[in-house]
């Protein structure tokens, strides 16, 4: 039979084609429905999964779903979107709940107020205030997440246990490596900042996305602080995550997707729309095909030691914490405020702005 000839057989057409030197034939029937492209279709199992429930609601976050896309925004404006005890958790289940939705193709976390997130709520650590005006949380009753645990554990007057630290800090970096682990992707968009614990989620997501005048870097590395997810340099390299957490220096976005940390960089105006065509395209894709184009790529991630990395990260970072610079840091924020004593930090490198690298 020569070669692009069809033959009709009943309903269907029987098309012969060669391909690497091999003759295939395809059957075409024309009685279905003549539909382009049905693979982009919805399947049929959100329809038999039925409606999900509602979410909780969060006390540091919300979460929605519009379309393909599930959308987790923290939402703690007037405090920098700074991370407390419940941010891990609650990002942790959203994060599942997205995951398990048969709707839900994309994930992507960003931040109300002027920015992404300034870090953890550091002040009330630093500054010595215990959380008794707040709500307190039966999930750290009685355990050593418990506040009063974690201040004796920092008294520099007494022994410091390395492995009380290790327990509250792993809990968050394993709540924020949900963006990472989650089977499908995940997106994070910056804008205004992301410094200090804000690194620690934006990086574990598959992908960054950042307005061009958005700060990012880990300035606590001065004093007081080691990224504890470890991803600086899985991220980035070697030598630009050394270059970046020997100094505690921050990068503007456009220098963060010249440096290959995000792979877009808009103008904070075009920020939305950019972030939306991102998330469109990737919505565009079957779930399936998404989740085996990320286990596998996440396979040669994770083969550079991620686990590692975090682990060394984490207990290093409670040393910081825990040195004697670190106790001198903390003594001086509990005596002039928290915002000062950062601000005493970072005065000598003289980089306010988004970026370090001046021209």
């Amino acid at each position: 039979m020569p070669r692009g000839t069809d033959v009709r057989i009943g309903g269907s057409f029987v098309c012969y084609f060669e391909l690497g030197g091999a003759s295939y034939a395809a059957a075409v029937n024309e009685d279905e429905d003549d539909h382009a492209a049905p693979w982009y279709d919805d399947a049929d199992l959100a329809a038999v999964a039925g409606e999900p429930a509602e979410p909780p609601s969060y006390r540091t976050m919300t979460y929605e779903v519009t379309g393909r896309i599930a959308r987790i925004t923290f939402n703690r404006p007037e405090q920098g979107n700074a991370i407390t005890y419940d941010t891990p958790i609650e990002l942790a289940d959203a994060v599942e709940r997205a995951d398990l939705d048969p709707r839900v193709h994309v994930i992507v976390v960003s931040g109300r107020g002027k920015g992404f997130c300034g870090g953890y709520d550091l002040a009330a650590f630093a500054e010595r205030m215990d959380e008794t005006s707040r709500a307190p949380s039966a999930r750290r009753s009685g355990t050593v997440l418990a506040s009063g645990v974690q201040m004796a554990n920092h008294d520099p007057n007494a022994t410091w246990d390395p492995m009380i630290d290790y327990a509250m800090m792993s809990r968050f970096n394993r709540g924020f490596a949900s963006l990472l682990h989650a089977n499908k992707p995940t997106v994070a968009k910056l804008h205004g900042f992301c410094v200090a614990g804000g690194t620690d989620i934006a990086l574990y997501a598959d992908q960054i996305i950042a307005a061009d005048n958005t700060k990012i870097g880990y300035p606590p590395t001065r004093v007081w602080g080691i990224p504890a997810a470890g991803m600086w340099a899985h991220r980035l390299g070697d030598q630009r995550a050394k270059r970046l957490l020997f100094t505690g220096d921050t990068i503007s976005g456009k220098e963060a997707a010249e440096w290959g940390l995000a792979i877009e960089a808009p103008s904070p105006e075009q920020l939305d729309e950019r972030t939306e065509t991102l998330l469109e395209r990737i919505a565009r894709m079957p779930i399936n095909q998404l989740m085996m184009a990320k286990l596998a790529l996440n396979s040669a991630l994770l083969a550079q030691g991620v686990a590692t990395s975090t682990m060394v990260s984490t207990v290093f970072d409670g040393v910081s914490r825990h040195s004697r610079e670190g106790y001198s840091f903390q003594q001086r924020a509990a005596a002039v405020g928290f915002r000062q004593a950062v601000k005493e930090r970072d005065e000598p490198y003289g980089d306010h702005g988004p970026s370090t690298f001046k021209g």
